[in-house]
C-alpha cells in the first residue's frame, strides 16, 4: 500500500535530521575544514545522493547548523519577568546551552573565527538581521529599564562576556567552574544570590586545564 504524503514528509524529515546530526558529530570530531561529505554520509548511513538532495555542499550543511544556533538564542525573547528576572534568565540560559550543546557551540566558534568560513557566519548572521536585531534590542531594553548609561554599550559587554565564557568552557569543559562563574556574574549586575545551582557539571574553581 502506497505511503501517504505525511508519512513521506515525516521521512524526508527523519532523513534530514539523521544528516545534520551526523554532520555536527562530524564537524565537531574533525573540524569543519577537515571533515568531507563523505564523512557525513557515512555518519549518517545515508548515499551520498540523499545527502546532496538536501544540501548542496558541505557549506549549507555549516549554514544550516549555524541558521539554528542563531534561532536557539532568540530563546531569550520569550523570557518574561522583570528587568532583573530577564537579565538572571540571559546569564543562567547562556550558561546552560554553552554546557549543554559544546559540539553546535565549539562549530559556531570556530566558523566564526576562521577566515575561510567567517563569510559562512556573516551569511547567515544576515539573514536572521531582523531576529539579530531583535535579541540585541531587547537585552538593550533590560538594560534601559536598569537605568543603564548606555543600554547599547550594556548589550555588548554583556555577550562579549558571555561568548568569552562560552568559549573558556569550550576549550576547558572538564575544569571550568561553571556555577562558580554563574554567582560572579549574578553578583556583578546587582541580582540575588541563585537559590539552586544549574544541573550541569561544574567543578571546583582551581585552574583552568585542557584533558
Amino acid at each position: 500500500m502506497p505511503r501517504s504524503a505525511s508519512t513521506n514528509r515525516e521521512l524526508r524529515e527523519k532523513s534530514r535530521e539523521r544528516i545534520l546530526a551526523a554532520a555536527l558529530e562530524v564537524f565537531a570530531e574533525k573540524g569543519y575544514e577537515a571533515a568531507s561529505i563523505s564523512d557525513v554520509t557515512q555518519r549518517a548511513g545515508v548515499s551520498r545522493g540523499l545527502v546532496t538532495y538536501y544540501f548542496a555542499s558541505k557549506l549549507s550543511l555549516a549554514a544550516e547548523l549555524l541558521d539554528r544556533w542563531l534561532d536557539g538564542i532568540g530563546a531569550i525573547l520569550d523570557l518574561t519577568g522583570t528587568a532583573d528576572e530577564r537579565l538572571a534568565g540571559i546569564i543562567d540560559g547562556t550558561l546552560m546551552a554553552a554546557a549543554s550543546t559544546l559540539p553546535i557551540q565549539r562549530l559556531a566558534i570556530s566558523l566564526m573565527m576562521q577566515p575561510t568560513t567567517h563569510p559562512v557566519f556573516a551569511e547567515v548572521e544576515s539573514a536572521k538581521a531582523t531576529r539579530v536585531t531583535q535579541i540585541e534590542d531587547a537585552i538593550r531594553s533590560i538594560f534601559t529599564d536598569r537605568g543603564a548609561a548606555d543600554p547599547a554599550v550594556e548589550e555588548m559587554l554583556l555577550r562579549a562576556t558571555l561568548e568569552g565564557v562560552t568559549v573558556k568552557l569550550a576549550i576547558y569543559p572538564d575544569t571550568f567552574p561553571v556555577e562558580a562563574v554563574r554567582r560572579r556574574l549574578h553578583a556583578s549586575y546587582g541580582l540575588p544570590v541563585p537559590v539552586e545551582p544549574l544541573p550541569i557539571n561544574s567543578p571546583p574553581v582551581d585552574r583552568l586545564r585542557a584533558k
